[in-house]
């Protein structure tokens, strides 16, 4: 269904990557799957990097967001076999590398749950923290973790 979903709404996901350090990008434990935190990276070119409000305009940081998020979702298809599995997004967790004044780390975050929504219908809402950092890895603007339920 979600796999169908995304093929009518026209949506390609990135390659997976694999982590570049000591961790693993999804983790699963009694019918729930970790998303690690993603950038919004293809290969190894992060998409707008910087701090919002100063490097990256809040245009930028919405593709960034969007890129990051498609890029969790490749993690959990690739750990999966298939996001037909998911049931429910539980919980999504934003960072966003944020210029000194900049608090508008919602309406970054409003794009990747307007995505999921559209991705996952119903099973896409979700509890949510927009946060702002000071710094991100590899200079990203934007990190995106996810928190599933999954079907056996």
């Amino acid at each position: 269904m979600t796999e169908n979903q995304l093929k009518n709404l026209g949506i390609e996901l990135p390659a997976y990557q694999p982590p570049a350090w000591a961790y693993q990008s999804v983790t699963q434990h009694n019918g729930v799957g970790y998303v690690s935190g993603h950038v919004p990276m293809t290969g190894d070119v992060v998409l707008h990097p910087g701090k919002v409000g100063d490097d990256v305009t809040l245009e930028q940081a919405a593709e960034a967001a969007r890129l990051a998020t498609l890029n969790a979702l490749a993690s959990l298809q690739f750990a999966l076999g298939s996001l037909d599995r998911v049931r429910q997004i539980l919980k999504v967790v934003v960072f966003v590398a944020s210029a000194k004044g900049f608090n508008q780390q919602p309406r970054v975050a409003d794009v990747v749950s307007n995505l999921l929504r559209e991705i996952f219908g119903e099973a896409g809402v979700h509890a949510r923290s927009a946060v702002g950092v000071a710094e991100l890895p590899r200079n990203s603007a934007v990190e995106v973790e996810l928190v599933v339920a999954l079907q056996p």
